[in-house]
């Protein structure tokens, strides 16, 4: 059983920046793959970035080049640098985990809400 614990959403000025952490319970989170998803209102929860337990990321095409994602496995921790933040970036911010050597999220945290003004 893997527990996810979001922290470090807030309200900021468009430009600005927020890094979101997230600390994991659980001693094969370095054999998970972990993302970061958000969710506006109104909208469907969407993937925002995904690092694997092989190190390699990704990223959704509106958060490419101004979001990264980096993990520490010593530390159990996700994080996701959020810089030059836009108004439509607003949302619940999510990290989730997938069991040791999965593929599917299955763990997710209770997340945290970032808020971005114009």
């Amino acid at each position: 059983q893997v527990q996810l614990v979001e922290s470090g959403g807030g309200l900021v000025q468009a430009g600005g920046s927020l890094r979101l952490s997230c600390a994991a319970s659980g001693a094969a989170f370095r054999l998970s793959n972990v993302g970061w998803y958000r969710q506006a209102p109104g909208k469907q929860r969407e993937l925002v970035a995904a690092s694997t337990r092989g190190g390699s990321t990704n990223y959704a095409d509106s958060v490419k080049g101004r979001f990264t994602i980096s993990r520490d496995n010593a530390q159990n921790a996700v994080y996701l640098q959020m810089n030059s933040l836009k108004p439509e970036d607003t949302g619940v911010y999510y990290c989730a985990a997938t069991v040791a050597f999965g593929v599917r999220y299955d763990y997710w945290g209770q997340g945290t809400q970032v808020t971005v003004s114009s």
